[in-house]
């Protein structure tokens, strides 16, 4: 059937080119945007307008059709009196899909529709395929999320979501830069993956005969800042981990990375809550959110001990070791989630998740969370085995990560080489030390999740709805499934 369609289209295509006529224009100045007109009619205005078409209703010796731009969408009204009757039969070749500029004036229909009176209409560019689903939407998720340009076409919903996503973006670089904040762009390729647990992507830079990992965060680059006399620095950066896929995983992310010296994490937790509030109040216009059917009340937030938890469900303690932990999680029938035979990241995460998942949906910050947990945290000065850091969860979801950042060069690197008795692959960014050795500030370090961030503020169930286009496995692979 498409096929057959595509064909009618490109005969068409090829009459009017033998017609002289170019189907695919040039440039178009436009006056006036349809919403603009919706909001601003006035009769017997001069406009030029242009958009895809959405709707064509073809009678006789006139036609109505509905073009929208990426404001809203306008009827449209041709005549062929007006136009004449050459110009008239070259029209009847619109389709729906295909975009055009229209010279005319506006008027209002006996329907109270505003609309413009065609004076003059070009071809901007011939739609060869037919949209989806004769513009009632698409309904199969992976096309959505694989031809993301059709997704937007056919549904306003998601392009209110991507609006809303700039806006937040555009929100935090406006509220950071306010507070003195210095915006830097750090590398994206790094010699030694660092900054964060993840499985780095690796690639190879034929240049230097180098090989290199995709950043899996930007952190250590940014404290050398820190250390140069940077004293407020934050970097909206793209990283990528080459882990699973999930609703809340993409193997490339957005996250914010805030840095400030001489302050700690409990800097950093309200930095964090204002940054949300700020965005809750300019972007949202409210603080009251729904993600998952649940309400979350953004004026309510808890402070909860990660540690206390632990004790109070597993009867686990800071120093207990990997064999007790795994012990006592069996004992409660816990399924531990292991990686490479160590308790994962991913798993605690998840854990943590869980012993929340009871409370109300609003933000807790968990602290208290292990100092073994944290290889570049400060311990709190009372309690060693405790770090001075906090996870953000919002929703049930974690949301964003601090700590009082490790200003001591010797902890640093004996920290690193307990990482290497764990895991014999890592390696110790020996550049970085030597950085601290010239002295960094105390300071406190935050990470946000964009995507993350995103899907509570858009109530969105997958992070796949608040990126424009996620990994996928390739067509032929999904068609074979």
């Amino acid at each position: 059937m498409i096929d057959e369609l595509r064909q009618q289209r490109l005969k068409k295509m090829e009459e009017l080119k033998e017609a002289g006529i170019s189907v695919y224009g040039h440039r178009f100045s436009k006056t006036h945007t349809a919403l603009w007109i919706r909001d601003n009619f006035k009769e017997k205005e001069k406009v030029a307008v242009a958009g895809r078409i959405v709707a064509l209703r073809s009678h006789g010796k006139s036609m109505f059709g509905d073009i929208k731009d990426d404001t809203a969408r306008l009827q449209f009204y041709v005549k062929k009196d007006l136009v004449g009757e050459e110009s008239f039969s070259r029209l009847k070749k619109l389709d729906v899909g295909d975009i055009i500029g229209i010279h005319g004036e506006l008027f209002m229909t006996h329907t109270n529709e505003p609309t413009v009176l065609a004076q003059d209409v070009e071809f901007l560019a011939k739609g060869i395929l037919p949209l989806p689903e004769k513009w009632h939407g698409l309904k199969d998720v992976e096309v959505r999320y694989r031809k993301r340009y059709l997704d937007l076409i056919a549904n306003d919903k998601v392009k209110e979501v991507f609006v809303l996503r700039s806006k937040v973006i555009t929100s935090v670089r406006r509220f950071l830069d306010a507070k003195g904040y210095l915006e830097v762009e750090t590398p994206m390729m790094h010699q030694i993956a660092g900054g964060a647990a993840g499985n780095p992507f690796k690639t190879h830079l034929d240049a230097l005969g180098l090989d290199l990992f995709l950043r899996i965060a930007p952190e250590l680059y940014l404290k050398k800042l820190l250390v140069g006399g940077l004293e407020k620095v934050y970097e909206i950066n793209r990283s990528f981990r080459n882990e699973g896929i999930s609703t809340r995983h993409n193997p490339e992310f957005t996250m914010l990375e805030v840095y400030t010296a001489y302050a700690d994490y409990k800097d950093m937790m309200e930095l964090t809550r204002s940054i949300i509030l700020d965005i809750a109040d300019n972007v949202l216009g409210k603080r009251e959110l729904t993600f998952h059917d649940q309400k979350i009340d953004l004026n309510n937030w808890e402070e909860v001990s990660f540690a206390k938890l632990m004790r109070e469900r597993f009867d686990i303690k800071p120093d207990d070791d990997e064999k007790e932990w795994l012990r006592k999680l069996k004992k409660n029938n816990v399924k531990v989630e292991l990686k490479e035979g160590k308790i994962s990241r991913t798993f605690i995460l998840n854990l943590i998740s869980d012993l929340i998942e009871i409370k109300s949906a609003h933000p807790v910050f968990i602290t208290d969370i292990y100092t073994e947990l944290c290889p570049l945290a400060k311990k709190k000065k009372d309690d060693p085995l405790l770090s001075e850091r906090f996870e953000l969860f919002i929703g049930g979801m974690e949301v964003a990560n601090a700590y009082s950042e490790l200003n001591d060069p010797i902890e640093q690197e004996q920290r690193f080489k307990g990482q290497i008795k764990d895991n014999p692959d890592i390696k110790i960014d020996e550049g970085f030390v030597e950085a601290l050795e010239y002295g960094m500030p105390p300071a406190g370090g935050l990470g946000i999740g964009m995507d993350r961030l995103v899907m509570l503020f858009a109530n969105q169930p997958s992070i796949k709805d608040v990126i424009l286009f996620p990994q996928l496995k390739p067509e032929l692979e999904q068609t074979q499934d």
